[in-house]
């Protein structure tokens, strides 16, 4: 029994891996190979008679960790230099306008159709109006410099700031002044206490000679994040803080005091670290689009009754985006396509309350929501990759 677990599990990484690879040339999205995978899984389970666990237990812990190595590794990857600041500018102002504006947009109709109150139909519109940086981001790597920058920056920004807005609004019945004044003193506090607990990682990265350091270093940001959310602080500030300052320590340098922490030695293990945290972030990603993929019922990929809804918020994406591209004066091909969804909204709808919920948004909606995202985005970037 444990030699077959052990053969299962081995083959089914090096498979994710192999459709990590590949996805660069067929252009279909590495996460709908890993659904479809799970999915067969499962069939064959079923055929076989084979006794499975009930593993759904787990789901939502590799969707915690996953969004923690994403985010960190999102935030490693973006780079911190005046001449990014243009595309900086552009990339928060697409992640942050769109997602508000879709958000309320959604609430509002879900409100209207289903009757419950907006604050609650926004509770549950939020999750499908991020931009999914684990699908986006290794989907892009043939695209040129620019439009590649662009989707890195965004769909990590779109990930952060959606997780923020949607904390914010779980957090409180009623949004208003109070709300926002309380907000902004937890904003407050977790800008200190992630300034802090970096400069502190910062200083056990760099001073620690164990040949063992990373992996320490890693279950720590969790701890700290795992810790900070039981305060019901926005703790993917510190994730984001701390990817920052390891992945921009060359760019510090006109802080006269951080001379001290030797940014040569940082600079050297930021490298490390960062490779380490890619190897990871692709291994919990993996296992959880095969695990997620596992769990889904035909029946939810094929309810017609949800199919005529995601399509119309599909097409609300879309023309939304279109907008975006057209005011910011950006290139509609192929950034147009690119605006998966995916693990952020997957994790946020299962960390929604019972009684937050709402009937319309389910399993059906989501997972067709995030194939129909991933297809066109697929599609998209093959007939630009043609045209040129």
């Amino acid at each position: 029994m444990t030699t077959t677990i052990i053969i299962t599990f081995c083959t089914l990484l090096l498979v994710a891996y192999l459709f990590n690879l590949t996805s660069a040339r067929t252009k279909v999205p590495s996460v709908i190979l890993l659904l479809v995978l799970g999915w067969a899984i499962k069939r064959g389970v079923e055929y076989f008679e084979i006794n499975v666990p009930n593993l759904s237990a787990i789901l939502p812990v590799l969707a915690t960790a996953g969004l923690i190595l994403i985010v960190l590794e999102g935030a490693l990857e973006l780079r911190l230099n005046k001449s990014k600041i243009p595309l900086i500018k552009q990339s928060i102002l697409g992640a942050l306008v769109p997602m508000l504006g879709l958000s309320f947009i959604l609430a509002y109709i879900f409100s209207v159709v289903s009757g419950y109150s907006f604050l609650q139909c926004l509770t549950n519109a939020v999750p499908l109006c991020i931009i999914s940086s684990a699908i986006a981001v290794p989907s892009v790597s043939n695209l040129s410099e620019f439009n590649r920058e662009f989707v890195i920056y965004e769909s990590s920004l779109s990930d952060i700031l959606g997780v923020l807005f949607f904390n914010f609004v779980i957090l409180y019945d009623s949004i208003g002044v109070s709300s926002f004044g309380h907000f902004s003193i937890q904003l407050v506090a977790i800008v200190i206490i992630s300034f802090v607990a970096t400069l502190g990682l910062s200083v056990l990265i760099r001073k620690i000679d164990h040949h063992v350091k990373f992996i320490p270093i890693i279950l720590l940001v969790i701890l700290i994040y795992t810790i900070l959310k039981v305060y019901h602080l926005p703790a993917l500030i510190f994730i984001l803080i701390f990817g920052l300052f390891i992945g921009n320590a060359d760019q510090l340098r006109w802080f006269a005091w951080i001379d001290r922490f030797k940014l040569e030695v940082l600079e050297t293990e930021s490298e490390k670290f960062k490779d380490l945290t890619i190897e990871l972030a692709f291994l919990v990603r993996a296992l959880f689009f095969i695990l997620f993929g596992f769990l889904l019922e035909t029946s939810d990929i094929l309810n017609l009754q949800t199919l005529a809804w995601s399509i119309g918020i599909v097409a609300l994406f879309i023309l939304a985006r279109s907008l975006q591209l057209k005011i910011s004066g950006l290139p509609f091909k192929p950034l147009l396509f690119v605006a998966p969804r995916g693990l952020i909204t997957i994790l946020l709808f299962l960390s929604i309350l019972p009684a937050q919920q709402i009937p319309l948004v389910n399993n059906s909606l989501i997972i067709q929501i995030i194939l129909i995202t991933a297809i066109i985005m697929a599609v998209g970037i093959m007939i630009t990759k043609t045209e040129e």
